[in-house]
């Protein structure tokens, strides 16, 4: 059996989410996969193994509520950035935007960071000189 590539890994990844099939994601993750979300802020939570990111994923593609859309990905030998959107909701401020960072060793994920747009108010550097 052939290795699959970190482009190959990665679609097939962004397509359980636009799929809505986490079927997708089994055999994709590695057994010592680390994955960060992207809240609680300031670091995500962590997550650890592929039982536990599986099982994260998962719930994630399963939850009709929520729509994640990739905007970009761009690969590189073993990594990869995925730029996307996630609607979490109908109303018109119900979503965020964000990029995860992946790694892919031997066809499989083996680490996968979350980062997004923060959600509420964050003074920039220019208002915060202001006070």
């Amino acid at each position: 059996m052939s290795v699959r590539t970190t482009a190959e890994v990665i679609d097939r990844f962004n397509r359980a989410f636009t799929d809505r099939e986490a079927g997708l994601l089994a055999d994709l993750i590695a057994e010592d996969c680390v994955m960060e979300s992207v809240q609680p802020a300031p670091r995500g939570e962590r997550v650890s193994g592929r039982e536990a990111c599986t099982e994260w994923w998962t719930a994630l593609v399963d939850d009709l509520t929520a729509q994640f859309t990739p905007q970009e990905v761009i690969v590189s030998g073993d990594r990869a950035t995925i730029v996307w959107t996630y609607r979490f909701g109908d109303g018109p401020g119900q979503w965020v935007q964000g990029v995860n960072v992946m790694r892919v060793t031997d066809g499989r994920i083996v680490e996968a960071l979350g980062f997004s747009k923060t959600a509420g108010e964050v003074p920039l550097a220019a208002e915060s000189d202001d006070a």
